[in-house]
């Protein structure tokens, strides 16, 4: 809680900074946190403000302007169907995008509930909770992305679960661990001593303490989500054409040289480069301003 000094006269003059937003300003002043922000920031202007502003053919083959190398004719050139390479760069990060965030919240949000209700029961529960958590970590979640978009056909929503589904076993250990450290704290024995429920001692009091936890960890898992996306969609898994997503465009790439077609690899690359070191970036930020004892090692 902000205290403030007061002046005889009742003029306030010192206001000290509320936990929170100390952990804020500590984020703000981390040179890492400038450039994650900065970065995402303009690959989303890039993708979702570029198509307004950039007009060009997308999606229609046009086999006259098949192969043209970047030039007054096109920014970036053109794919082997004529296609402006540019925008479809701009459109395929749109979707690249949504996917990966919606993905690295859907994660975030079912293994924290996991991580939450397995720290709090504790004792048995616990043991079988985090039992479940083991085997499925020793599964390889490559094979359980290939196998469940083998079966089914791609859709943005089905890849959005199926990344959930296959990552959010981390997530769930990292909450149960604060969760089980928050547990010991004596403000917790005061607030079962009053008499609260369960369910208000978990949403009220465990997991905001343990959201810098969870805010940490969904960016991370952004990060890991815009690789699975990519990953799945090179192996001819994502979503299928026309529709174009960076994934699948370094696919198309695959017959062609960096010497006689770099137009096509070298984008569509490193976007996706990008969006991770951003993801990365913030998330590094994030865990110095969260966790106390790197902000102490960094003081």
């Amino acid at each position: 809680m902000a205290v403030s000094l007061h002046t005889p006269s009742g003029g306030e003059f010192i206001s000290d900074p509320t936990p929170g937003q100390r952990r804020w300003r500590t984020f703000w002043r981390s040179p890492l946190a400038w450039w994650g922000v900065g970065m995402f920031v303009a690959i989303l202007v890039f993708c979702f403000v570029g198509p307004l502003v950039y007009h060009s053919n997308a999606m229609t083959p046009d086999l006259r302007r098949a192969m043209l190398a970047p030039g007054p004719g096109g920014p970036l050139g053109t794919d082997d169907l004529g296609r402006s390479e540019l925008l479809r760069m701009m459109i395929g990060g749109q979707l690249s995008l949504e996917v990966a965030i919606a993905a690295g919240f859907a994660t975030t949000f079912f293994g924290a509930a996991y991580g939450l209700l397995s720290g709090f029961l504790g004792g048995l529960w616990d043991n079988i909770l985090m039992r479940i958590v083991d085997v499925l970590i020793a599964l390889p979640s490559i094979f359980l992305l290939l196998l469940v978009v083998s079966l089914f056909k791609p859709t943005p929503t089905l890849l959005v679960v199926v990344i959930a589904f296959t990552s959010w076993f981390s997530v769930a250990r990292l909450v149960r661990g604060e969760v089980l450290t928050l547990k010991r704290r004596e403000y917790i024995d005061a607030v079962r001593a009053i008499g609260a429920s369960s369910f208000r001692l978990m949403l009220r009091h465990l997991l905001p303490n343990a959201m810098g936890v969870v805010i940490v960890t969904a960016t991370f898992q952004i990060g890991y989500a815009i690789l699975s996306v990519a990953g799945l969609s090179f192996l001819g898994l994502g979503l299928p054409p026309p529709t174009p997503n960076w994934g699948q465009m370094l696919s198309s790439a695959m017959p062609y040289t960096f010497q006689n077609a770099w137009w096509l690899i070298y984008p569509p690359g490193i976007a996706i480069v990008l969006v991770e070191l951003a993801a990365n970036f913030v998330g590094d930020a994030l865990s110095e301003a969260f966790d106390p004892r790197l902000r102490e090692g960094h003081s």
